[in-house]
């Protein structure tokens, strides 16, 4: 059988796992990889060559620093602080919520930070008669939107990144990002506060489900005692994520993105902020396995010739010529419609390679595409299971799906709008 044909049979296979989940979705991204290494697509040495990539070096350090945020306490004490001092008013307590959450999900787990300020929020909510739908909803769309402000800040923004280093491309940088996450935040924050939030129910506060919300804090990092916290540490952790932002914004030669997260990672432990085993515990290993295998299968898509079939596919629907606007704004719908069904990190893994090989044959750089799908991936507002910080809202806020649908669905349209006016700004089509 041709290599190509190979290889979009095993990808074919690979998106149905994705979607339905019937196997583990890192499970399913290096079987992938492995299948085509057996089948003959791919040369041994290239099947787990995603595992070192530097993109994978640098995510699993920037998990042990988020980790480590969550172990000492810091992440958890600045949303308090904040939210707390926002009194007991409706809108400036949502305001608060979504601007600290925002911030905090822009450099950590976006998960870790939903579980550890959602309690707080209940109670805040219990005591001054507010609707804690209406505080929890904006909790987890921040939460969201917040990642979308730095490479790190969720697993799509690396995934594209990492997509276009293995295709040989100009990669994005660690603050890029913040050119569209800034303002698409701004956007939603301020549509939220005075439209948004009209369509969000009043409904009081459900029960919440203890253990998700201690496996979800875990994941991040947090510790699952309430023992006084050294503030000692707090200031160590908060320093050492200040210090590697820097040194990523100011994109040194002999520092690169992936030496300054590990040497963060290897801080943290060294000064206490983490044990060694917490470290490990902190990695999100299921996005590192599903990255690393997709690349392999993105390489076999280029090698093999795949990926210019599924684009030359897809721009003979659309024409001779087709508009890189209007491209844009397919891929982008397309991304976002997975992903509100199936992991953001699959989505934009998935489609990465796909977009690339769209762009190159219409003569568009793949920047602006790449940047839509991976944008697009986090957009997930309009299911309760789309993003782990919508699950985690679900039942505290006795939302239905419906519920889900109709704050979700417009969010989903107006981002979809603010990116395709946004992103050709900062990175024309050619």
């Amino acid at each position: 059988m041709d290599p190509a044909i190979t290889t979009l049979c095993v990808l074919a296979v690979a998106a149905f796992l994705f979607v339905t989940e019937l196997i583990p979705l890192a499970v399913t991204a290096m079987a992938a990889c492995t299948a085509l290494g057996i089948l003959g697509v791919l040369p041994s040495k290239q099947v787990y060559a995603g595992l070192s990539n530097s993109t994978v070096v640098l995510f699993g350090g920037m998990f042990v620093i988020g980790a480590a945020m969550f172990k000492t306490g810091l992440a958890e004490a600045i949303g308090v602080a904040v939210v707390k001092k926002a009194g007991t008013n409706e809108i400036p307590l949502m305001a608060a919520i979504m601007i600290v959450t925002i911030v905090l999900s822009s450099v950590s787990s976006n998960t870790g930070t939903v579980a550890c300020l959602m309690p707080v929020i209940i109670g805040i909510c219990q005591a001054a008669k507010i609707p804690a739908s209406k505080e929890l909803m904006p909790l987890a769309i921040a939460a969201n939107v917040g990642g979308t402000i730095t490479m790190i800040g969720t697993p799509p923004n690396v995934i594209v990144t990492g997509a276009l280093a293995a295709a040989g491309l100009p990669t994005f940088g660690f603050f890029e990002f913040a050119f569209i996450g800034i303002p698409l935040s701004i956007i939603i924050l301020v549509y939220t506060l005075f439209v948004g939030r009209h369509f969000i129910p009043d409904k009081s506060s459900g029960a919440m489900d203890e253990e998700a919300i201690k496996a979800a804090k875990e994941e991040a990092g947090a510790s699952g005692d309430d023992a006084p916290k050294s503030k000692t540490k707090m200031w160590i952790s908060g320093l050492i994520l200040i210090g590697v932002v820097v040194c990523m914004a100011l994109n040194l030669k002999t520092v690169p993105l992936h030496t300054a997260a590990v040497t963060g990672a290897i801080l943290c432990v060294i000064t206490g902020c983490l044990k060694e085993k917490e470290a490990y515990a902190g990695i999100d290993w299921v996005t590192i396995f599903l990255f690393a295998g997709m690349l392999s299968v993105a390489t076999a898509m280029d090698k093999t010739g795949a990926g210019k079939m599924i684009a030359d596919f897809v721009v003979g629907l659309m024409g001779e010529n087709p508009n890189p606007y209007v491209l844009t704004a397919v891929l982008f719908l397309i991304s976002n419609v997975l992903t509100q069904f199936m992991s953001n990190t699959a989505s934009a893994a998935l489609l990465a390679p796909i977009g690339i090989s769209i762009a190159q044959s219409i003569g568009c750089d793949p920047k602006p595409v790449l940047m839509a799908l991976g944008i697009a991936a986090s957009m997930a507002f309009a299911t309760p299971m789309a993003t782990p910080p919508n699950t985690l809202v679900l039942g505290p806020g006795n939302f239905s799906f419906n519920d889900y649908v109709k704050v979700g669905v417009p969010m989903c349209v107006i981002s979809w709008i603010a990116c395709v006016i946004i992103i050709p700004i900062f990175w024309p089509f050619h």
